[in-house]
């Protein structure tokens, strides 16, 4: 079966001003996003790639974008169910606020039971996604072969759900897992089982450099803002 690479999307506004977008319309890239995007086709330029999909929230539109002008006979296409998670009432917030709501820390400590008010739950959440991959590696495979790569530019929460889909992972453990803006998480299907063979890899070790604030223990919901 295929290998899917899958991309967070650029560094967003929304990142930088700690705000939990969701599907915020409206939402693009910054300065530093649009530089990752741009950086991305020379990044897989060793990759012939069969497909791109997309979530159809702007800022993943805009992280393929140059991909897409580099490469003119790339077929793309959107798919609702990589889109961002439906976070609800919690939507267009500070995560700075969110970390008090009680809900936050069933988010942090036991996914599988939390549902955002007025929103969907992260088991939805993932399931819907892993459809959605699982879908495409079948057409994929029937179009262009076995041995096949496409990409998939979704949202942080989004890849590591399938990351912990791939793994055999719990949800409750997905929080365990990191993918910076415009990393690429790639994993090899198989009949039988599913390889994890790059995780939110940069590039880039800026990140793990000591930061002048302590982080906290929490994962960001949604994803963070990679390296300062």
């Amino acid at each position: 079966m295929p290998t899917l690479l899958l991309v967070r999307h650029g560094r967003s506004t929304a990142n930088t001003e700690g705000l939990l977008a969701g599907w915020t319309p409206g939402v693009h890239l910054d300065d530093r996003g649009a530089a990752q995007a741009a950086a991305l086709p020379g990044r897989l330029a060793p990759l012939p790639l069969a497909e791109v999909v997309t979530s159809p929230l702007d800022r993943c539109r805009e992280t393929v974008a140059p991909l897409l002008q580099a490469r003119p006979g790339l077929t793309h296409h959107t798919d609702e169910r990589v889109g961002e998670c439906h976070y609800g009432d919690w939507t267009g917030r500070k995560l700075a606020e969110l970390k008090d709501e009680p809900l936050m820390e069933v988010v942090q400590a036991h996914p599988s039971a939390a549902a955002f008010p007025g929103g969907e739950s992260m088991r939805a959440m993932q399931t819907r996604a892993a459809e959605a991959v699982r879908e495409w590696n079948a057409r994929v495979e029937r179009d262009h072969g076995p041995d096949a790569v496409y990409l998939m530019c979704s949202h942080g929460d989004i890849i590591k759900s399938l990351v912990a889909d791939a793994l055999g992972l719990h949800l409750d453990l997905f929080q365990r897992i990191s993918v910076e803006p415009c990393s690429i998480t790639a994993i090899r299907y198989t009949r039988l089982r599913p390889f994890l063979l790059r995780l939110g890899d940069t590039g880039d070790f800026a990140s793990l450099a000591p930061r002048e604030e302590p982080q906290a223990g929490d994962a960001t919901v949604g994803g963070d803002a990679g390296a300062p």
